[in-house]
């Protein structure tokens, strides 16, 4: 068992932090679950038990607000999932689902934290990439709020294209009503501006499949707004 964690191939540079002692303590406190597209992998509302880590797949952040359901985020892995909200409150303030098939390995919470305690470098890992986290997530609020829906519909495909995807061409991980809750639109006014940008040269649509033609015309499009 302590070689599954020694030899994760989704978590670089565990064996320059960890010593046998701590990969043995891992080992023996957690599991590797499977998830399909659509099963809830955090739940907003109940008790946080577990730190978990993506090892494989695509999940969506979506919290619950007063009049509707907001998509934050899509993430892909590998990374940590809630972090802020699991170490920082024993209830889950928000929800994670599987887009895609996952694969998600569940770390029991209190060895999570002896370990943080114990390996200085691991806690720093920890807080760079939730100060990371909390910077994209400011640009994105600034973006949604300051941008026509234009500017953040070409945000959202070239984040698909370099980050998600890393390709050019990809098929919406999302529908068209997600993909309108994650930029804050309808799902009709997403058909309009995907056919517009198609009908321009900009994409090609063809149902759920898309592949970026004019990368440059799409950030511009960006960059202005």
């Amino acid at each position: 068992m302590t070689d599954e964690c020694k030899y994760c191939l989704f978590h670089k540079g565990i064996t320059e932090i960890f010593d046998d002692t701590c990969l043995k303590q891992l080992s023996e406190n957690h599991a590797v679950v499977g998830f399909v597209k659509g099963d809830s992998i955090i739940k907003q509302g109940a008790l946080s038990t577990n730190v978990v880590f993506l090892r494989k797949g695509l999940v969506k952040i979506h919290i619950a607000g007063p009049l509707r359901e907001q998509i934050v985020n899509l993430v892909k892995a590998p990374t940590y999932l809630g972090l802020p909200t699991t170490l920082g409150d024993k209830i889950n303030q928000y929800s994670v689902s599987a887009v895609s098939e996952v694969e998600v390995c569940f770390i029991d919470m209190q060895v999570f934290q002896n370990l943080l305690r114990a390996k200085p470098a691991f806690a720093y890992e920890i807080i760079l990439r939730i100060c990371q986290n909390d910077i994209e997530l400011y640009q994105r609020c600034a973006n949604r709020t300051q941008k026509q829906l234009r500017g953040n519909l070409a945000d959202t495909l070239l984040e698909f294209s370099n980050n998600i995807f890393e390709s050019d061409s990809f098929v919406l991980p999302v529908s068209q009503t997600e993909l309108g809750c994650l930029i804050d639109a309808g799902r009709e006014s997403i058909s309009r501006f995907l056919s517009e940008f198609d009908k321009d040269g900009i994409i090609s649509l063809n149902g759920k499949q898309i592949t970026i033609l004019n990368k440059k015309m799409l950030q511009i499009i960006s960059a202005n707004g």
